[in-house]
C-alpha cells in the first residue's frame, strides 16, 4: 500500500536534484511558468484594488457625511436606487427653471456643509485656463475624504485657494502662486495642493463658501455679462443616518438625496415609488458575469496553452539529456510508470516553485505599478486587496500547468527502451502523420465556422469559434509547416542554413516553440487589424467643419468694435498664413445676434424653388418603392447646408470675396471671378433656377405663424454661380459679395474671419489666444479644426510590444533548448575548425528563424478571425440596411472597411526576428569548452 507514495517521494527527490544540476534549463522553464503567473497575480490584485467598495465610493462621494442633497430639477420627483435615476411626480408640468430649496429639506437637528460648484476663467502662465470652482470647507471633519490634500492646507481664508495638483501642472502655478480671474479686481493666493481621488485629472480650485462665485457673479453683472452656470448641494450629518423614508420626505420638495444608509442597506423594490409606477426602470444590483468569466476563462485558457507549449520541450531536452538516468532505472526494474513519475515530477517541482515565485513577484509587481497605475486611469485605487483563495488557484494553475507541459514527454520518454536510453542512440524520429490531417481538417471546419457566422449569420461567436478552432489547427501544423520552410535552406548562407536545418531536424523542439509564437501574434494582428479597420471606418466617417489646421474666429454684435484687434491677435499667436474676413446677413434689428429668436430679429432664408423640391418633403403618401426611386433622385440628396459647419449662420449665407472661398479650400478659379462680378456662388444646386438665387427675407423670426402655414416676407434675386458639385463647402451654402448685397438694401455687419495656419496651434499658443481675448474683453468663440484624432495608436503600440516581447521571449528560450540539446553538434564544428563566432551567428539565425516562421505564419492565422468579425458586421448593417429600403428609407450604403495594420506587421515581421536574432547572438558566448570523448 505505502509503494506508491514512496515511488512518488523518490521520483520527487529525483527531479528536484536534476532542477538543481541543470540551473539553466530549470531557470528556463520557472521563467516560463513563473511570469504569466506574475502576470495574472498582479492583475488580479490591481483589479481587485481598483475595484471600490460602497463605503469607498460614499467616502469619495459624500466626505464623513450621512447624506448629499441637491436640486431635483423643481417639484415633487421619484427617485430610484441609483443617484441618476429621478424623475419628475408630474412629468407634464412645465418646467419653471427656479432653483430648489435644498434648506428646506435639511431635518432638524442636522448639522450641514454647504458644497457649491462653477467655474471662472483664470490666468496661467500660459495665457487663459477654465477650471472648475468648488466652495466648501474641506478642512471640516464632514468633508473629510473628498479632497486628499498633499501639499500645504485648504483656504482659510477669503482671499485663499487650493488647486488640484492638475491644475497646477496644467497652468504652470505652483503653492505661493497669486492667481488673477478674469473679470474680477480680487487675487488669490494658492495656499495647498489637493487632488480629487476619482478625478485625478480635473483642473479645478478649492475656496471657502462665499469666496469666489459670488464675488465673481457681481463683477460679471457690473461687466454686463452672464453669471457661469452654478449648482449647490448640501453635506448633512443627523444622527441615525438618513433613512429611505427621510429621502421620500426630501423627494417630495424636489430634492434629489444620496445616502449612505440608503446605499449600504437599500429598500426592497416594493418600496420605491418610481418602481412602483414605472416598473421597466427597476434595477438589479446582480448583473450577471457570465461573459466576464467566460473571457477570463478563454483567456486563462490560451495561457496555459502557450505556456504548455513553451515548457513541453524543455521537458522533453530534459528527459533526453537524463536518458542514461532514465535507462538505469529501468535496467534496475523500474516500469514506464515510474519513469513518468519522473518526468511528471520535474514538471510538479518547477510549477510548485513557479507558483511561489511568480505569486511573490505578482505582489512586488502590483505594488510597483499601483502610482503609474492610477494615474494613467485618472483615479486613486482602494486598499491593497490580495484575496488569499484567489491567489492559491492561480498558483495552482502553476502547477497545472507544470505538470500538463510534462505529459507528453513523460509519455514518450517511457516508451523509449532501456537500451536506447543506456546507450545514448537518438534513432529515427518520424512526424506524425496524424497530427496534420487533424489538423487541416480543424482548419477546414474553422474556417467553415467563421464563413458560416460573417456571410449567413451576424452571429460573432461562431466567428470567434471558429477562428480559435482554425488556429488550433494551425498550430497542429505547425511540424509540417515547419518541414516546410527547411526547403529554402539551399538558398542561405552557412550559419543560417544550419540553424534552419537544425531547427527541421528537431521539430519536437522548435514546433512547440513556433506554436506559442504563432498564438502570441494571431491574437495580437487579429485585434489590432480588427482595430484598424474600426479606425479606418471612423476615420472616413468623419466630417470636417472646415479645412485641417484652419482657424475661425467669430464674435456677437457686442464684440464688432474690437473684431480688428482680435484678428491682429490670433496673426500674432498662431502661425497663420492667410486670412479671410467673414460678414453675415442681419435682418431686423441692427442688433439682432446669430440665430436671434428675439421680437424684431429675422432671417435671410434661401428660396427652394418649387420645381426643385424634393417630392418626399412632407409627404407620407409613398410606397416603399416609390420612396426609394425619388430617394436617389437629386433633389433629395442632402445639400451643402446638411454638413455639420462650425460656421455659426443662421441662413448659410456668408458674406465675402474670394479669400473666403480660399479659406474653405475650395479652388475654383471661376468661382473667384464670379465673385468679382458681383454674383453669389451657390454650392447647393436646388437653390439655383434660371441662373439665379433667391433670399427671401423673414422680418421677424419669433413669431409663430398658424399651423400649416410658413412665415413669408420681401425677397432679393442675384444672378449666380453654380459650383461644381460635389465641392466641399462646410455646410456653407452660398457666398454672397459685400457690393451685391449693399446693392441690394441687405444689411451686413462684420462677423468674423478664417485663418489658414502652417500647422494646428499647439495647446500653449492656445491659451496665449485665449488670454490675449481675456485682455479685450471680447466674447469671442473660437474654432481649431484638428481633423480625426485616433484613439487606437497606444492601443496598436501596446499590442506591437506585446507580441514582440512573446516572440523574441518564446525564440530565446528555443534557442537556449537548442544549444543545450545540439551542444555535441557546437563542439564538433569547433573541433573541425570553425570560428567562435560561428557558435554566436548560428545561435543568433537560430533565434530570428524560430521568429520568423511563428511570426510569418501567426500574422497570416491573426488577420483570419478579424475579416470574420468585420463581415459579421457587414452582414449585420446590411440586414439593417435592407430593412430600411423596405420601410421606404434611403439610407446611405454601409461602409465597413477592412485595412491591414502595416506598421504592426511590418514591426513583427521584420523589426521582431532580426531583434530577436541580434539579441541572441550577442548574449551566446563565442567559444567553448572542449569534450573528451567518453571512455567505453
Amino acid at each position: 500500500m505505502s509503494a506508491y507514495p514512496n515511488g512518488w517521494r523518490a521520483s520527487i527527490r529525483i527531479a528536484r536534484r536534476d532542477a538543481w544540476r541543470f540551473k539553466g534549463r530549470s531557470s528556463l522553464v520557472l521563467a516560463m511558468i513563473a511570469l504569466p503567473i506574475m502576470g495574472v497575480s498582479a492583475v488580479d490584485i490591481t483589479l481587485r484594488s481598483s475595484h471600490l467598495s460602497t463605503n469607498e465610493n460614499l467616502t469619495r462621494q459624500l466626505g464623513a457625511a450621512d447624506a448629499r442633497l441637491a436640486d431635483g430639477g423643481g417639484g415633487p420627483i421619484y427617485q430610484g436606487l441609483d443617484d441618476n435615476q429621478y424623475m419628475s411626480v408630474d412629468d407634464k408640468a412645465p418646467w419653471t427653471g427656479k432653483p430648489t430649496d435644498i434648506a428646506a429639506a435639511l431635518p432638524a437637528g442636522a448639522k450641514w456643509l454647504k458644497d457649491d460648484s462653477g467655474s471662472a476663467k483664470v490666468n496661467t502662465e500660459h495665457g487663459l485656463l477654465d477650471v472648475d470652482v468648488r466652495e466648501l470647507k474641506a478642512a471640516d471633519p464632514m468633508a473629510r475624504g473628498i479632497m486628499t490634500l498633499k501639499h500645504g492646507r485648504f483656504p482659510a481664508g477669503d482671499d485663499e485657494v487650493a488647486a488640484t495638483t492638475y491644475f497646477l501642472e496644467q497652468s504652470g502655478l505652483h503653492v505661493g502662486s497669486r492667481l488673477t480671474v478674469r473679470n474680477m479686481d480680487r487675487r488669490y493666493t494658492i495656499i495647498g495642493e489637493y487632488e480629487l481621488p476619482s478625478e485625478l485629472k480635473q483642473a479645478q480650485l478649492n475656496a471657502r463658501p462665499g469666496a469666489f462665485l459670488a464675488p465673481l457673479s457681481e463683477a460679471l453683472a457690473r461687466a454686463g455679462r452672464s453669471a457661469p452656470e452654478a449648482s449647490a448641494s448640501y453635506l448633512v450629518q443627523f444622527r441615525g443616518g438618513f433613512s429611505w423614508k427621510m429621502v421620500e420626505a426630501a423627494n417630495t420638495k424636489g430634492v434629489l438625496v444620496t445616502s449612505r444608509q440608503v446605499k449600504l442597506h437599500p429598500p426592497a423594490n416594493s418600496e420605491v415609488p418610481l418602481y412602483v409606477k414605472y416598473p421597466t426602470n427597476a434595477t438589479s444590483y446582480t448583473s450577471s458575469n457570465t461573459q466576464l468569466l467566460g473571457a477570463a476563462a478563454t483567456v486563462g485558457g490560451l495561457a496555459m496553452l502557450e505556456v504548455c507549449l513553451l515548457a513541453g520541450p524543455a521537458f522533453a531536452v530534459g528527459a533526453r539529456r537524463s536518458r542514461r538516468q532514465l535507462g538505469l532505472v529501468g535496467a534496475n526494474g523500474g516500469d514506464r510508470r515510474h519513469i513518468r513519475a519522473i518526468v511528471l515530477s520535474g514538471g510538479l517541482v518547477i510549477g510548485a516553485v513557479a507558483a511561489v515565485t511568480g505569486t511573490a513577484l505578482g505582489l512586488a509587481l502590483a505594488l510597483a505599478l499601483r502610482p503609474w497605475l492610477e494615474e494613467f486611469a485618472g483615479q486613486r485605487f482602494g486598499g491593497f486587496e490580495a484575496r488569499p483563495l484567489e491567489l492559491a488557484g492561480i498558483a495552482l494553475l502553476a502547477v497545472v500547468t507544470g505538470l500538463l507541459a510534462a505529459v507528453v514527454p513523460a509519455v514518450v520518454a517511457s516508451r523509449e527502451s532501456v537500451l536506447a536510453s543506456l546507450t545514448g542512440r537518438r534513432g529515427v524520429r518520424r512526424s506524425s502523420r496524424v497530427l496534420p490531417v487533424l489538423g487541416l481538417v480543424a482548419v477546414a471546419l474553422g474556417v467553415g465556422i467563421g464563413v458560416f457566422g460573417s456571410a449567413v449569420t451576424d452571429n460573432r461567436y461562431a466567428v470567434a469559434g471558429g477562428s480559435a478552432i482554425a488556429e488550433l489547427g494551425v498550430v497542429a501544423l505547425t511540424p509540417a509547416l515547419v518541414g516546410l520552410f527547411g526547403r529554402v535552406g539551399k538558398w542561405l548562407p552557412l550559419s543560417p542554413r544550419l540553424a534552419l536545418r537544425d531547427a527541421v531536424r528537431n521539430r519536437g523542439r522548435t514546433a512547440p516553440a513556433v506554436a506559442a509564437v504563432l498564438a502570441a501574434v494571431a491574437g495580437s494582428v487579429a485585434v489590432a487589424t480588427y482595430q484598424s479597420s474600426s479606425d479606418q471606418e471612423a476615420r472616413d466617417g468623419y466630417t470636417a467643419s472646415m479645412p485641417y489646421g484652419a482657424v475661425l474666429v467669430t464674435v456677437g454684435v457686442d464684440g464688432i468694435r474690437e473684431l480688428g484687434r482680435v484678428r491682429s491677435a490670433v496673426e500674432k499667436d498662431f502661425p497663420v498664413t492667410a486670412r479671410a474676413d467673414l460678414g453675415r446677413i442681419v435682418v431686423g434689428k441692427k442688433t439682432c445676434d446669430v440665430w436671434g429668436f428675439n421680437a424684431g430679429c429675422g432671417i435671410a432664408n434661401p428660396v427652394t424653388p418649387k420645381a426643385n423640391k424634393c417630392p418626399l418633403d412632407g409627404s407620407g403618401q409613398f410606397t416603399g418603392a416609390e420612396a426609394r426611386k425619388w430617394g436617389k433622385d437629386w433633389r433629395c440628396a442632402g445639400g451643402a447646408g446638411s454638413d455639420p459647419s462650425s460656421i455659426r449662420t443662421d441662413s448659410g449665407v456668408l458674406v465675402g470675396g474670394d479669400g473666403v472661398l480660399r479659406g474653405l479650400g475650395i479652388k475654383d478659379p471661376a468661382a473667384e471671378a464670379a465673385l468679382a462680378r458681383g454674383e453669389v456662388v451657390s454650392f447647393d444646386k436646388r437653390k439655383v433656377q434660371g441662373g439665379r438665387i433667391t433670399l427671401e427675407l423673414i422680418p421677424d423670426n419669433s413669431i409663430v405663424p398658424p399651423a400649416g402655414k410658413e412665415l413669408t416676407g420681401p425677397k432679393k434675386s442675384f444672378p449666380v454661380y453654380s459650383a461644381a458639385a460635389g465641392t466641399k463647402s462646410y455646410g456653407i451654402d452660398a457666398v454672397i459679395p459685400p457690393a451685391a448685397a449693399k446693392a441690394a438694401g441687405l444689411r451686413t455687419v462684420a462677423y468674423g474671419s478664417i485663418f489658414s495656419t502652417q500647422r494646428l496651434p499647439s495647446s500653449t499658443e492656445r491659451q496665449k489666444l485665449d488670454g490675449a481675448l481675456a485682455d479685450l474683453g471680447v466674447q469671442a468663440s473660437t474654432y481649431v479644426e484638428g481633423g480625426y484624432v485616433s484613439g487606437n495608436s497606444s492601443l496598436l503600440l501596446a499590442l506591437s510590444i506585446f507580441a514582440g516581447l512573446v516572440t523574441i521571449g518564446a525564440a530565446a528560450i528555443a534557442t537556449g533548448l537548442a544549444q543545450a540539446d545540439a551542444e555535441p553538434d557546437l563542439k564538433t564544428l569547433a573541433a573541425v575548425g570553425a570560428a567562435p563566432r560561428v557558435r554566436r551567428t548560428l545561435s543568433g539565425f537560430q533565434c530570428g528563424v524560430v521568429a520568423a516562421m511563428g511570426v510569418l505564419l501567426g500574422s497570416a492565422a491573426g488577420v483570419v478571425p478579424a475579416i470574420g468579425l468585420r463581415k459579421s458586421e457587414q452582414y449585420l448593417r446590411m440586414k439593417y440596411y435592407r430593412q430600411a429600403l423596405a420601410d421606404g428609407v434611403t439610407p446611405e450604403l454601409p461602409h465597413v472597411p477592412i485595412v491591414l495594420p502595416w506598421g504592426t506587421l511590418a514591426a513583427l515581421l521584420f523589426v521582431v526576428p532580426l531583434g530577436a536574432a541580434l539579441l541572441a547572438a550577442l548574449v551566446t558566448r563565442s567559444r567553448t569548452a572542449m569534450a573528451r570523448r567518453a571512455v567505453g
